[in-house]
């Protein structure tokens, strides 16, 4: 039987993301269960955006079935959110949004306009549109270390410069733990946002050269009014489990921010698109020709059976 993709609950109405570890995630009815030493947890998979699976987890076949036809992406992520293994993929099985990034990405004049775009998204109203890009990084630059200083401010936690230290995580204050495992879990949102919207997470516009430069591209439009913020309350609330206050801190803040509705009306603004939601492709795709697209699933010999 064919599915239904439109059926399917749309992003913008998803649960950001549900974090798991020490567990085994098995299917139950037509939905999965986290079994764990305290009993049987029901994930409504088909409602869920993003299921990060930490140490300590293992997945049935039939459950990884079951959250791949209902659109969830699974993310595979080492202890505290350091280390990003695998993904699967998400729903859309049309490629008019990645190929529309690509024409954008690959074009140097719309590449620039569109980085433009990112840095101008993150301003609102701007006196002066023709900014150059070095006077937008600048700019940015003075946005972000004006947010760590209000943050720093309004909780009461000191604040020096941004450190991430990958090789040696224990060496750095807490804070710079909790912003480090909140821009994880940022990313991770993220990525199952534009995979499920059929873009791809390597084609970015400001960044380069990694397998998440537009989940970067896209993540940073959202730190400063979300994860630094998320960071400092949860150093306040920590006490001895800083990443479980971080997760908590950081859902309150994407629900607050209705993150998932934001980033599909974000990313249509930055590529002008009409609608970016799922979109469900033909049951045959196209072939492409140089005078346009011509229909797939026919015989051109010109011969009839």
């Amino acid at each position: 039987m064919k599915q239904d993709l439109q059926a399917l609950p749309k992003l913008r109405d998803s649960i950001s993301y549900v974090y798991l570890e020490h567990a085994v995630i098995e299917q139950e009815d037509s939905s999965i269960v986290a079994v764990q030493n305290d009993g049987r947890t029901a994930i409504p998979v088909s409602a869920v955006t993003c299921l990060m699976l930490g140490p300590g987890t293992k997945v049935t076949h039939a459950a990884i079935k079951t959250a791949a036809e209902n659109g969830c992406m699974i993310i595979w992520y080492g202890e505290a959110g350091l280390h990003f293994y695998a993904s699967g993929s998400g729903e859309t099985r049309s490629s008019e949004n990645l190929l529309r990034q690509a024409a954008l990405c690959t074009n140097p004049e719309s590449r620039l306009e569109v980085a433009k775009k990112m840095y101008l998204r993150r301003f609102g109203d701007i006196s002066n549109p023709d900014y150059t890009l070095q006077q937008l990084r600048g700019m940015e630059g003075i946005r972000v270390r004006e947010a760590y200083r209000l943050a720093s401010c309004v909780s009461g936690i000191p604040w020096s410069a941004r450190s991430y230290k990958k090789n040696d995580w224990n060496d750095q204050d807490p804070i710079n733990m909790a912003l480090s495992q909140a821009n994880a879990l940022l990313y991770s949102v993220c990525q199952a946002a534009i995979v499920s919207l059929g873009y791809s997470p390597g084609l970015g516009f400001i960044h380069t050269g990694k397998q998440l430069s537009f989940v970067y591209d896209i993540a940073d439009l959202y730190k400063a009014e979300v994860t630094i913020p998320a960071a400092f309350d949860a150093v306040i609330n920590a006490g001895s489990d800083l990443s479980g206050a971080v997760r908590r801190c950081c859902r309150r803040m994407f629900q607050h921010y209705h993150l998932l509705k934001r980033i599909p009306e974000d990313i249509e603004w930055i590529f002008a698109l009409a609608d970016s939601e799922q979109r469900e492709s033909q049951d045959v795709g196209n072939i492409w020709d140089p005078n346009g697209e011509i229909p797939g699933g026919v015989n051109y010999s010109g011969d009839e059976e």
